[in-house]
């Protein structure tokens, strides 16, 4: 999957429903790969996780951690990881963060994105990662409520 790291309170709502229908249509063994950012990778690494899922997650960066806000959640939601990728990168940046986008769109068979449609704010976020996935060829499944605007 792949994200927005600000959410508002309703957006978080309408998105948690969205998800688990999401997930609900996916075969088992269910397997979400996140990199566990604020927002939209957290919810949805909890989301498969309440679905009886499994979560692979995907560092972006050594050193990572600190780019964090909700720690607590990142802590507990990593502790209950299968898997952890950490990739090749001294520090988080968006270099390591467009690597990570690349890296999930890679492994995966469904790209779930948390995004608003709209023009990147920045290199390496979620408006490149779906650019990836479309040009590999990989589905892609847009969550985001119809007039909902990011903070």
């Amino acid at each position: 999957m792949t994200g927005h790291r600000q959410l508002t309170a309703g957006i978080t709502t309408h998105l948690r429903a969205k998800i688990v229908a999401v997930l609900g249509e996916q075969p088992r063994p269910l397997v979400g790969v996140t990199s566990l950012a604020d927002g939209a990778d957290q919810l949805f690494a909890a989301s498969v996780l309440e679905q009886g899922g499994a979560v692979h997650v995907v560092l972006p960066a050594a050193g990572y951690e600190a780019t964090v806000r909700d720690s607590e959640s990142y802590g507990r939601l990593l502790a209950a990881a299968a898997e952890v990728t950490v990739l090749d990168f001294a520090e988080p940046g968006p270099d390591a963060y467009s690597a990570a986008g690349r890296y999930i769109a890679d492994h995966c068979d469904l790209l779930v994105a948390i995004w608003d449609g709209e023009a990147p704010r920045g290199p390496g976020g979620t408006h490149a990662a779906v650019t990836y996935a479309l040009r590999i060829g990989r589905p892609v499944r847009v969550c985001w409520p119809a007039e909902a605007v990011r903070p």
